[in-house]
């Protein structure tokens, strides 16, 4: 027997329609491209969608074309967010990032129609271009002032101009809630990045769960800054979270700094944000750098930090500093991305800072929709005892399926678990602690070294600013960790300074048999350290005895 309910398709224009009729009026803020800050709202981001999709229509972009973007946290990127997916064409955002090698290959392998991109990406696109075999456009997302006078791109479109000629009068089409929606490709540190290609329902069941209060708990009530890439797996889920839930956006456009992060934090009154690591590393740099600075403007209530391991000093540090709750959150691109929040069980709620802060410190528990298993090399489940650590697998209605165009073949398991590359254990409470990646972790003497653990012990240390750790071949024990560190400025520190401060912090046989001081390490284009290109950079470097 069915049930005697209607059955509405989950569509993404229904979030943005929603959002311009009961919270038409609700801020969405850029600090644009250009410099100055741009003011606007639902209703609007609305009205300009429905031109943006009467002139792609125009254009000819047809259901299932794939419309590409390189583009900043900026309206204008959020009005192609709906315009896009709401017609039925594939919204594709390319992580400008990306080496142009890597660029060139997504943009062919995705066989994007035309390409949405802002100023900064004026020459990287020139340079690709002659190499892009289906594009069969270029517009520049900019007014008519800041048009460039000069460009190898041709038939260049100005932005405004292009949606200024057309009619906000648009009625969105209904289509199968399984169409495709949005397509994000892996950052790819190792092969070709893959195409993960996400759809109308389970992009707004994802929704749900950025709103829900053991999710991101969006809602309203909050003043988001977006610091997280809307080309980093659609910015979290925010920019259709906040919609469904009215909450008011800033977004930061390029200026990524910690000047200018400030400034929108104390500004604009933001109480909720998103952001890597590396982010907030910048964030607190600042400060560092100008104790004038008031920090009593910055209001912070919640902080949600991803894309790879919060170190347990800056999840402190928010807490004692801004009384801020800091959401230690895990997912990947494969998973839209939300995976699992460390929000807090109502038997921890009372906890004294260093007990919770255990808590805070892993990954979190999952949010209904994810299932979760750990099985060891051979398959077999692992007990949930916080300590067995194998490899992490995940399914659910807004987790991959497959690779685009069937790349990398049959990626699920006979149960239907998509295996995520990490390594990881889950307590009695369905807390979850990614241990490493099964590609980094140190094995020595037949024993794993977490670099994650041993990374985030290092930068506990006041005066060190990053910190990354890679196993180097040993004759005897397999494999030893060496300790890449970068200091902060006016650090003096030296290795017998950073091995002290480990010494009670890691068990003995972690202890990293070298440090190496370095004055920066590489990132991926997802903020994430590239240990890839560690790892052949020292190569042939002994380790000491």
């Amino acid at each position: 027997m069915l049930s005697l309910i209607q059955d509405r398709p989950l569509l993404i224009s229904s979030l943005i329609d929603f959002a311009a009729e009961f919270h038409g009026d609700r801020e969405i803020v850029t600090r644009t491209v250009e410099g100055p800050l741009h003011r606007s709202n639902y209703r609007e981001l609305q009205r300009r969608s429905k031109q943006a999709a009467n002139a792609l229509i125009a254009m000819g972009v047809q259901t299932g074309d794939r419309v590409a973007t390189l583009a900043w946290n900026t309206c204008r990127h959020m009005e192609l967010y709906y315009a896009v997916s709401g017609i039925g064409a594939v919204l594709h955002t390319i992580n400008p990032r990306l080496f142009p090698e890597q660029i060139e290959y997504i943009a062919n392998h995705a066989e994007d129609k035309f390409i949405f991109f802002d100023l900064t990406f004026l020459p990287l696109l020139e340079k690709v271009a002659p190499q892009l075999n289906s594009v069969r456009g270029y517009v520049l997302m900019t007014d008519r002032e800041h048009m460039p006078e000069q460009t190898t791109l041709a038939n260049l479109i100005c932005y405004e101009d292009w949606i200024q000629a057309r009619t906000p009068e648009f009625a969105w089409p209904v289509f199968d809630e399984r169409t495709a929606s949005s397509l994000c490709y892996t950052s790819g540190t190792t092969g070709n990045p893959k195409g993960v290609l996400y759809g109308h329902r389970s992009t707004v069941l994802h929704s749900y769960a950025v709103c829900m209060r053991d999710g991101l708990s969006l809602s309203t009530m909050d003043n988001a800054l977006v610091i997280v890439p809307l080309f980093h797996a659609n910015a979290w889920g925010v920019p259709y979270g906040a919609a469904m839930c009215g909450a008011k956006l800033v977004l930061p456009g390029p200026h990524l700094d910690g000047k200018s992060i400030y400034n929108l934090l104390a500004g604009e009154e933001c109480n909720f944000s998103l952001g890597v690591p590396t982010v907030w590393l910048n964030f607190f740099a600042y400060l560092d750098a100008n104790p004038e600075v008031d920090r009593t403007k910055v209001r912070l209530e919640r902080v949600v930090i991803g894309g790879s391991a919060a170190p347990r000093a800056m999840i402190e540090r928010f807490a004692t500093e801004f009384n801020t709750f800091v959401l230690h959150a895990w997912g990947m691109t494969e998973m839209s991305p939300l995976g699992t929040v460390g929000t807090l069980l109502h038997k921890h709620r009372n906890l004294p800072l260093q007990q919770r802060l255990d808590y805070q410190s892993k990954q979190g528990r999952a949010v209904y929709g994810v299932d979760l298993k750990i099985e060891d090399d051979n398959g077999n489940p692992l007990p949930h005892d916080g300590k067995s650590s194998g490899n992490l697998k995940v399914r659910g209605p807004w987790i991959t399926s497959g690779y685009f165009k069937e790349e990398g073949g049959r990626i699920l398991d006979q149960d239907g678990f998509f295996t995520t590359g990490d390594v990881a254990n889950l307590d009695p409470d369905g807390y979850m602690q990614i241990t490493d990646r099964a590609k980094d972790v140190i094995k020595s003497g037949g024993e794993w070294i977490s670099s994650i653990d041993l990374e985030n012990a290092a930068v506990g240390h006041p005066e060190i600013q990053e910190a990354a750790v890679i196993g180097l071949p040993h004759e005897k024990w397999q494999e030893r960790p060496l300790l890449l560190v970068v200091r902060k400025p006016g650090s003096s520190i030296d290795k017998d300074g950073v091995l002290r401060f480990l010494a009670d912090r890691i068990v003995k046989w972690w202890m990293p048999d070298d440090v190496i001081f370095v004055d920066e390490l590489p990132h991926t284009a997802t903020g994430k350290l590239l240990k890839t290109r560690l790892r052949d950079q020292f190569k042939d470097y002994r380790l000491p005895g």
